[in-house]
């Protein structure tokens, strides 16, 4: 007598039937992203190594290699404010062994800034999960008499094409915020762009230029020394490393410029199987749940988030519109 199929055998046997009609292409897929991972994974950091975005990488590489049982190498390939190391995953094999992790620069808002985009974000790449919130710090030169936001706004106003103020890059956040505050007051500054916050930061102490956006991981160490004043951090909530120093919004600044932070987050090519990218988020977000993880990112000013794909997909759309107003009031354009 035959033996009926039981229930197991019979969704099995269902579903090889189910592959089998949607063809070769389906048993591949799925026997790569029940594999998955199988061999190193790489995470292109599209900035230098030593920055926040570099030390980010690492940490969630770290401990993403140990969960997936598998290398996660991080590879840096700086150059074009990201555009290039961007690039190169959006053109990758979408098989699960490429991601990249970057900047709201080259995931969002370089797309507004540059006429020649080699790669469409939303077109090209599969939003995994969104890392960290990244706010930075209004700093200025130690001589220049302010200590808030909005005695710098009045002083800004007193002082009509006499300041500078710098950034990291030509359509960096830096450079948006100081575009539009100097629009705003009709304050003609000048902006004088820097390969780097570094060379930035160094110019601010020497009073080359009196304003500047920072990170806190590398204008911490001259507040410290009073080598430079922090006046506020941009965002809703104060920085866990910088405490004393209250948000622009809570002094009174409630334009949207000082409402928005930067971002870190993972993306993959686009096309990347779903059930791959769906398992790479919920390692990511258990990765950032860490206690240790967390006090490494708020030790660089970073607030954890860890977003699922539909979480950073619909964050995405609350964001786009409002880095498209901020660079197209900047006047900024690039080729």
């Amino acid at each position: 007598m035959t033996q009926a199929p039981t229930r197991r055998q019979w969704l099995s046997q269902a579903s090889a039937t189910a592959l089998a009609l949607a063809g070769p292409n389906a048993f591949a897929q799925s026997a790569s992203a029940s594999a998955w991972p199988n061999k190193a994974i790489k995470l292109i950091v599209p900035f230098n190594a030593g920055g926040a975005t570099d030390i980010s990488a690492r940490v969630i590489a770290e401990k993403l290699s140990a969960r997936l049982g598998q290398p996660v190498l991080v590879d840096n390939r700086g150059g074009a404010a990201g555009i290039l190391g961007t690039d190169a995953v959006a053109k990758a094999a979408p098989d699960g062994y490429t991601f990249v992790l970057s900047l709201s620069t080259s995931l969002l808002i370089n797309q507004f800034l540059y006429t020649k985009m080699p790669y469409n974000p939303q077109r090209d790449l599969a939003l995994v999960s969104q890392i960290a919130d990244a706010p930075t710090v209004l700093v200025v030169n130690a001589n220049v008499p302010v200590s808030t936001g909005p005695e710098l706004m009045a002083y800004i106003s007193k002082n009509k094409g006499k300041l500078s103020y710098g950034s990291w890059g030509v359509g960096s956040q830096a450079h948006l915020v100081g575009a539009q505050i100097s629009q705003t007051l009709d304050a003609d500054m000048s902006h004088v762009a820097y390969k780097g916050e570094a060379p930035m930061l160094q110019d601010l102490i020497g009073g080359q230029i009196q304003i500047a956006i920072a990170s806190a991981l590398g204008a911490k160490p001259h507040i410290d020394s009073g080598k430079i004043k922090a006046l506020g951090v941009t965002g809703e909530q104060r920085m866990t490393v910088l405490p004393q120093v209250p948000t622009l919004p809570e002094q009174g600044l409630k334009d949207e410029v000082f409402r928005t932070t930067g971002w870190v987050a993972i993306a993959a090519p686009a096309k990347t199987p779903v059930e791959v990218v769906q398992r790479m988020s919920a390692e990511v977000r258990a990765v950032c749940a860490l206690p240790e993880v967390r006090e490494r990112f708020a030790a660089m000013g970073f607030t954890t988030v860890g977003s699922t794909p539909e979480q950073f997909a619909a964050f995405y759309k609350r964001e786009y519109p409002v880095w498209e107003r901020l660079v197209k009031a900047s006047g900024a354009q690039l080729d």
